[in-house]
């Protein structure tokens, strides 16, 4: 028997979502007679104690009898319990500095780490995460700040509503101006994005059409890798060559901003993909962008004024368009920017549903077999060591950088 245990989320600010809901724990245990859950008792789960409990769930302090630990965010370094295995989101792929000190904690503890965000299938898409209500909620929180920028309509905050279909009925009878948006990316992200673009009735148009043409209603353009990149010696786009060599292309995106009001933002960024422009470009006169969503969020990534996560209960900023400075929102001179970490927060029964579902249909079975190369390909450490994937990481993990 496999004991998995669901943890309490610890990192500040709390985080409400959960791996598995009541309901999918439920089916495991109907379904599996190898696996048997627990959840470690939470008072700021968006499932409460009493509906594990009712689904049959053992609910207790103590899980440090569990093989496979499961939680959401980082979980901070003092929780971790030396030698198990845990899955969570450790942010430290990408060098991240602020968690250096986590990654260090987990080789100390000999902890093996296997990272929701590097569970792929061999072509390298993403097998399973909150993408989609990432872009769900971002993509609503950006027509939010346009909203309060311009005074032109007004929308209510997505956590109030708390489940997906309360959402959609802001929507209903909303009147938008004629402005245009860019949504960046075609991952999940984006499809949330997409989601909330047709929600609201908003026209789909081409790249051409986008560039030459103002309209009399509000649409929207997606821009995918081919839109936004090219060979620098080529000026063609190849998606393999393109994860694989980043540093050889140009984003071409820069023409669009002086078509665009509102930015989307849902494509990948690591410090060798080129950013979809540069700080200096907000300076000028056809970079007509008032509101940026940064629904991937990184902070002087593919949005180089990104300056840095804010919170869902003040999820938006300004950027002085001279100064290049961090602003009050909503003023004059400067450009909206919407940059929040957990965006999916605010919808956490939802978000999670969706997460455990992939969990369940993708991962859990190699998660549990002897061996897995999408397991393999996932796991950052083992044992107090960095695995041959993640190699890269040691100069980061001994604090070198």
């Amino acid at each position: 028997m496999i004991k998995i245990g669901l943890i309490r989320e610890g990192k500040l600010p709390s985080d409400n979502r959960v791996a598995l809901t009541p309901a999918q724990c439920k089916w495991i245990h109907k379904n599996s007679n190898t696996i048997q859950i627990v959840a470690q008792s939470s008072a700021g789960r968006c499932f409460s104690d009493r509906e594990y409990l009712v689904a049959g769930v053992e609910v207790k302090e103590d899980i440090s009898d569990c093989d496979i630990l499961l939680g959401i965010k980082e979980v901070p370094a003092a929780e971790l319990i030396e030698g198990k295995t845990y899955l969570f989101f450790s942010h430290t792929k990408k060098k991240q500095p602020h968690n250096q000190p986590l990654l260090r904690a987990i080789l100390d503890k000999r902890i093996n780490l296997i990272d929701y965000e590097c569970l792929e299938h061999e072509d390298g898409q993403r097998i399973i995460g909150f993408g989609f209500f990432a872009g769900v909620v971002g993509a609503h929180n950006g027509m939010m700040a346009y909203g309060s920028r311009t005074g032109l309509f007004k929308l209510d905050r997505v956590y109030k509503q708390r489940i997906f279909r309360e959402l959609i009925h802001n929507y209903f009878g909303l009147k938008l101006p004629n402005v245009k948006i860019a949504v960046t990316g075609s991952g999940r992200v984006a499809h949330g994005i997409l989601e909330i673009m047709n929600l609201m009735g908003i026209h789909e148009v081409e790249p051409d059409e986008y560039l030459k043409r103002r309209f009399a209603y509000p649409v929207y353009c997606q821009f995918k890798g081919s839109e936004l990149y090219e060979h620098k010696e080529t000026r063609k786009y190849s998606r393999e060559d393109f994860h694989e060599n980043p540093e050889n292309y140009n984003c071409k995106f820069l023409p669009y901003a002086a078509q665009t009001d509102i930015l989307m933002n849902g494509v990948y960024w690591d410090k060798n993909v080129p950013r979809l422009f540069e700080k200096a470009d907000i300076k000028s006169d056809t970079f007509i962008i008032q509101t940026i969503a940064d629904i991937t969020d990184d902070e002087n990534g593919s949005v180089p004024i990104n300056m840095g996560d804010q919170s869902i209960e003040d999820p938006v900023y300004g950027v002085d368009r001279k100064s290049l400075k961090k602003t009050a929102p909503y003023l004059p001179d400067s450009i909206d920017v919407m940059a929040v970490g957990n965006l999916p927060n605010e919808l956490p029964r939802d978000a999670s549903r969706y997460f455990g579902e992939q969990l369940i249909k993708y991962i859990l079975e190699d998660l549990i077999g002897d061996s897995s190369e999408i397991i393999e390909r996932a796991t950052i450490a083992h044992s107090g060591k960095l695995t041959p994937y993640f190699s890269y990481l040691q100069d980061y993990a001994d604090g070198k950088l």
